[in-house]
């Protein structure tokens, strides 16, 4: 049900991010305690604001009453994926490069299932991070298809 609810909600978002000229970051339907939220994230380069989140939230709201593609109640939740945003889509890391990230693994590599470091290159589906190791530099590479999931990862020096 949620898998179907966010493919449908991603369909009527996607005109409304085009006009307003962000990216769709994510979009989630999750229950918590005994909650459903239905939780946009938005961006864009230079970052979004408050009323920029409110006009999607207006305009996907309109949409979602008139064709109610979910038939139990739920909060709608339009914000900003925050400084350690999801990098769901290979464009998402290819924009990344350069910048410190957090990798979950499927599986193992090298006997580690998360990685965190500067993501150096994503070519031929594999991402090549250089990581701190026992105070050593040391770059890893991750096949895409074994990323469970990816993060942009704020760190301070």
């Amino acid at each position: 049900m949620a898998a179907n609810i966010t493919e449908v909600t991603e369909s009527y978002l996607q005109p409304i991010v085009e006009e307003l000229q962000l990216e769709l970051v994510d979009v989630e339907f999750v229950k918590e305690g005994k909650n459903w939220f239905l939780r946009v994230y938005v961006d864009k380069t230079e970052g979004i604001d408050i009323e920029e989140c409110a006009i999607v939230s207006e305009k996907l709201s309109a949409i979602l009453d008139e064709n109610d593609p979910v038939d139990l109640p739920y909060f709608l939740e339009v914000s900003s994926p925050g400084a350690e945003r999801p990098l769901k889509t290979k464009q998402a890391i290819t924009k990344s490069i350069g910048k410190t990230v957090h990798i979950k693994l499927y599986e193992p590599i090298d006997n580690e299932k998360e990685y965190q470091g500067t993501l150096k290159a994503f070519e031929d589906d594999v991402l090549t991070l250089e990581v701190m190791i026992k105070a050593r530099k040391k770059e890893v590479s991750l096949p895409y298809e074994k990323i469970a999931k990816a993060r942009l990862a704020v760190t301070f020096n």
